[in-house]
């Protein structure tokens, strides 16, 4: 199992370097070259929310980021260290206030991403969160 680990700091202009990253990574892990705009997508959607939930909170860490290559499948982790993100999971409903919109369009990136992604898991807790996202993989040998 080889996992390429990304930390960038929490800065929307850091995201398309995500988006290369994963892409490329996943290439190289055998992921279906159709599925590779999803896997771009999908971790714009993760990061740009991380990013967000950073700043809104004041959150000086950096948005971690694993790309994971296993034998079949290959597996994204997005992580934020932001104290909110608990109150973020799908289905919660945490009280509108002056971060009505906010809340909203977290959710409509945590949709997209479940739109774009058929295995994906969003744990949170009080000292951050993660989107675990996955996709079928078939290596391919480095021989020619």
């Amino acid at each position: 199992m080889a996992t390429v680990e990304l930390r960038f700091s929490a800065l929307p202009e850091h995201v398309r370097t995500a988006r290369l990253v994963a892409a490329a990574v996943a290439r190289r892990a055998g992921v279906d070259e159709a599925v590779l705009d999803e896997v771009r997508l999908a971790v714009g959607e993760a990061c740009t929310r991380a990013v967000g939930l950073h700043l809104s909170n004041g959150v000086d860490a950096p948005v971690r980021v694993a790309l994971t290559e296993e034998e079949k499948k290959f597996s994204i982790e997005v992580g934020d260290e932001s104290p909110t993100s608990a109150g973020h999971a799908p289905g919660s409903h945490p009280d509108v206030d002056d971060d009505g919109a906010a809340e909203t369009e977290d959710e409509m990136g945590l949709a997209v991403i479940s739109g774009l992604v058929d295995d994906v898991e969003v744990t949170t807790s009080e000292t951050g969160g993660v989107i675990r996202m996955s996709w079928p993989a078939s290596p391919q040998s480095l021989v020619p």
